[in-house]
């Protein structure tokens, strides 16, 4: 599970001279290791300390709270791959989870303390109990050195078992499409649409499903983005459903905009020129395409026909993050390359009135783009 994401890390820090390392970062954890926690909940007393991933000379220990121990046993069978827990919820003592983690990381970080040399650590990351355990075990004789965002260029291009999970999130986003379309219908609410389709993806899942992105009425005054409230659909409304699930820690994403009744000429022009933004972004992937070239064309499409360009990026890159590298926006300087996931997103918004986006997610491929979502974008 991911060994050849841990080799590619092994690779990039033995380049820069790093030969230990602590990871924190819960997207570096997920990528590493293929195990992603639950989220939705929140912090809690029983959820002990966050998963951490110690690196020393090829080899990672992750450490995780024992409710999880189900979830690693792929990773710990991994050759170069091992499990430390520590006691999380517990009835028979204090709640003490972090004290645990700490413990068990100091015991790991002692056997290692006797090396010198440089240390790696994501400062940002690093839960400021365990930075000290750190500092204080090896700092002696060695040097730390932040890695902040050290695996994000790596984490760029996808390999097959990083797809499947993606195409089976993609898969799901569509059913959620698919039961938002139905459930669109005048005098409905943001909140009713965004719960049908929530319910068919965690039914077809058969699990919880987090569920995040957009769900607004064309009527708000902030209408491209924004949390589904009880905003009512009115006839000649639209309503934009971004929608992303995260299964097996990676995420999908895709758009669409859907009409409660017949949709107007003027809806019915924006719904159009927006097609042929997305379409024009999606016949300009390819190998070596530039991010910000890609952004420029779609844009001017835009532009082109009288409307003002969107408040927002062109696309993004997507994985263990919703929203990662490539990014398709003005500054970029971002090479495609064979093996990645990027969404595009263009759309036009006349606020307190109407808007429309539509979005696909597309995987680079060296003769263009792959389009992995399948949702209906199409007018009524």
């Amino acid at each position: 599970m991911h060994q050849e994401q841990r080799q590619r890390a092994h690779r990039a820090l033995k380049a820069r001279g790093i030969a230990r390392a602590l990871f924190a970062h819960p997207h570096s954890v997920t990528w590493l290791t293929g195990f992603a926690p639950p989220i939705q909940l929140g912090p809690h007393l029983f959820a002990g300390g966050p998963p951490l991933v110690w690196y020393e000379d090829g080899h990672f220990t992750l450490f995780v709270v024992d409710a999880h121990t189900a979830d690693t046993t792929a990773f710990d069978s991994q050759p170069d791959g091992t499990v430390v827990t520590h006691p999380g919820y517990t009835y028979e003592q204090p709640l003490a989870g972090t004290d645990h983690l700490v413990a068990s990381l100091r015991q790991v970080l002692a056997i290692s303390g006797q090396a010198g040399g440089a240390v790696g650590i994501e400062e940002r990351s690093v839960p400021l109990v365990a930075s000290a355990t750190l500092l204080d075990t090896l700092q002696a004789k060695s040097t730390v050195v932040p890695i902040d965002g050290w695996l994000e260029p790596l984490r760029t291009v996808k390999n097959g078992e990083e797809l499947a999970k993606l195409r089976e999130n993609f898969a799901l986003a569509d059913i959620g499409q698919a039961a938002a379309r139905r459930a669109v219908q005048t005098g409905g609410r943001e909140i009713d649409v965004w719960t049908e389709a929530h319910s068919a993806i965690q039914q077809a899942a058969g699990r919880r499903v987090p569920l995040g992105n957009d769900c607004v009425v064309g009527h708000r005054d902030l209408n491209f983005t924004g949390w589904p409230l009880d905003y009512q659909i009115t006839s000649g409304d639209s309503i934009i459903v971004d929608l992303g699930t995260g299964l097996h820690g990676y995420w999908s994403d895709g758009c669409a905009t859907y009409f409660p009744d017949a949709p107007t000429s003027e809806q019915i022009a924006l719904h159009r020129t927006v097609t042929d933004a997305l379409e024009l972004a999606i016949s300009l992937v390819r190998p070596g395409a530039i991010a910000q070239e890609i952004d420029q064309k779609v844009r001017q499409l835009i532009s082109d026909a009288g409307y003002p360009t969107y408040p927002h990026h062109t696309g993004h890159g997507i994985g263990v993050s919703s929203h990662e590298g490539p990014r398709i926006v003005p500054y970029s300087q971002d090479v495609l390359e064979e093996g990645m996931v990027i969404m595009l997103e263009p759309g036009i918004y006349l606020p307190g009135e109407t808007g429309v986006r539509l979005e696909d997610g597309v995987l680079v491929r060296s003769d263009g783009a792959e389009v992995l979502t399948e949702h209906d974008k199409r007018l009524p």
